[in-house]
C-alpha cells in the first residue's frame, strides 16, 4: 500500500515513556484491503507495557510503532471494487490478527498461535506491525467484521479483549455448573467473569488487591469478591473446579494452583514477566492439576460481537472515553486501576480543552 498526502492523528510509541500523538499519513488501500475510519480504540495492557517499559514480555520496541489493536470504526473504501466485505459506511470491528495459514499450527486449526502471524500494534516481528490507533487505517478486508444490529460502537470496542476472555474460558473446558476462580480483576479478568457466566459457570469468585477493581468484577457478574492480600478473607474459596489466572503475576498463578481442587484445571491467561517465573510445580504432580496456556484468540471474535450485542451490561466496564489528542492522560488513567477499568480513545472527539 502507498501513503497519501493527507494526515490524521495517530498514537505512536517511540520508547519507554515516550508516547506521542502525531499526524501520520493516511494510507491508501491496495487490492484486498479496506480503509477504515477508526472511531474508538481500547487501551490494552500490552499498550501500557509498551508505554511503560518499551516492550511486552520478550517483544521489545526497535522502531517507532503505532499502538492499538482494539478498534472499531466505519468502512470508507476498498482497494479494488471486487473486494468482499461490509459496505462502505457500515460500522465495523477489526480482527487484529492475520495468521499465515500455512504453518503447522494454522494447519492444525490453532491459528491463534501461528508462528508467523501479523498482529496489529505488535513488536513481535521486525519491522513491527503498525497498530490501529490512527484515525485512518488500512487492514486486510478479511479482518473487517460488521457490527451486529443494535451494537453501539463504544461497546463494540470490547470485542477484542472479550475474545481473549472467551478463548481462555474455552481452554478451561466445560464450565457448566462449575465454581470458577479468576485471579485479577483488570479489564481482561472482568471479561473472563462475563465469559465464564455465559458459558454456564454456577459461581465465579474473583480476587484482586484493589476494591475498585473488584467492584468492576461485580458489575461483570462475579458472585464473590476476595481481597488477594487477605488470607483470612471469609470469601476465600477452597477446591474450586477451575481457575483462570488473569493478573499476569506469579503470585496469581500460585493462588490458582493452591485453590483449585485435585484434578482441576488452571488456565494461565495473564502474560507473566519475561524470564523465569516460580510456581508451585509439585502441586501439578501431587494433585494432577492440568495447567494450560491461553494466548489471544481466533474465531471467538465473531462470538464476542454477538455476545456484546445481546448484553448491554458490558457498558459498565467502559469507565472513560478520552479524545485521542489527550492520549497521554488516557494512558495515565488506564494505568490507574483504582480509577478505571477499560479506557477508550475517541478519534472523532475534539480535545476537552477546546
Amino acid at each position: 500500500m502507498s501513503a497519501g498526502k493527507a494526515l490524521a492523528p495517530g498514537c505512536v510509541i517511540h520508547g519507554a515513556g515516550d508516547l506521542r500523538v502525531e499526524d501520520v499519513p493516511v494510507p491508501r488501500p491496495g487490492p484486498g484491503e479496506a480503509l477504515v475510519a477508526v472511531r474508538y480504540g481500547g487501551v490494552c495492557g500490552s499498550d501500557l507495557h509498551y508505554w511503560r517499559h518499551g516492550g511486552v514480555g520478550d517483544f521489545r520496541l526497535r522502531e517507532p510503532m503505532l499502538l492499538g489493536h482494539e478498534v472499531v470504526g466505519t468502512v470508507l473504501s476498498y482497494g479494488s471494487p471486487d473486494t468482499g466485505g461490509p459496505a462502505a459506511g457500515m460500522s465495523v470491528a477489526v480482527h487484529p490478527a492475520t495468521p499465515c495459514g500455512v504453518c503447522p499450527e494454522c494447519v492444525d486449526g490453532r491459528r491463534n498461535v501461528c508462528r508467523d502471524t501479523r498482529y496489529l500494534g505488535s513488536a513481535a516481528r521486525f519491522p513491527h506491525v503498525q497498530g490501529g490507533f490512527a484515525a485512518r487505517i488500512v487492514v486486510p478486508a478479511g479482518q473487517v467484521r460488521a457490527l451486529p444490529a443494535g451494537l453501539d460502537p463504544r461497546r463494540g470496542a470490547l470485542a477484542e479483549p472479550l475474545s481473549v476472555a472467551l478463548h481462555a474460558v474455552r481452554r478451561a473446558g466445560d464450565l457448566a455448573g462449575r465454581h470458577v476462580l479468576v485471579t485479577g480483576a483488570g479489564p481482561i479478568g472482568c471479561l473472563v467473569v462475563a465469559a465464564a457466566k455465559a458459558a454456564g459457570a454456577a459461581h465465579v469468585t474473583v480476587t484482586d488487591l484493589l476494591p475498585a477493581a473488584l467492584e468492576y468484577a461485580r458489575a461483570a457478574g462475579a458472585d464473590a469478591l476476595v481481597r488477594a492480600d487477605d488470607p483470612d478473607d471469609p470469601g476465600r474459596p477452597v477446591d474450586v473446579d477451575t481457575a483462570i489466572e488473569a493478573s499476569g503475576v506469579a503470585a496469581g498463578l500460585d493462588t490458582c494452583l493452591r485453590l483449585v481442587r485435585r484434578g482441576g484445571t488452571v488456565v494461565q491467561l495473564g502474560m507473566l514477566p519475561p524470564g523465569r517465573s516460580p510456581f508451585a510445580g509439585n502441586l501439578l504432580v501431587s494433585r494432577e492439576i492440568e495447567l494450560r496456556g491461553a494466548f489471544r484468540f481466533d474465531g471467538e471474535f465473531d462470538d464476542a460481537l454477538r455476545l456484546l450485542a445481546a448484553e448491554p451490561a458490558f457498558d459498565a466496564l467502559v469507565s472513560a472515553v478520552v479524545p485521542v489528542r489527550e492520549a497521554a492522560s488516557a494512558f495515565e488513567l488506564a494505568a490507574d486501576r483504582s480509577r478505571s477499568c477499560k479506557v477508550l480513545l475517541d478519534f472523532d472527539a475534539p480535545p476537552t480543552a477546546a
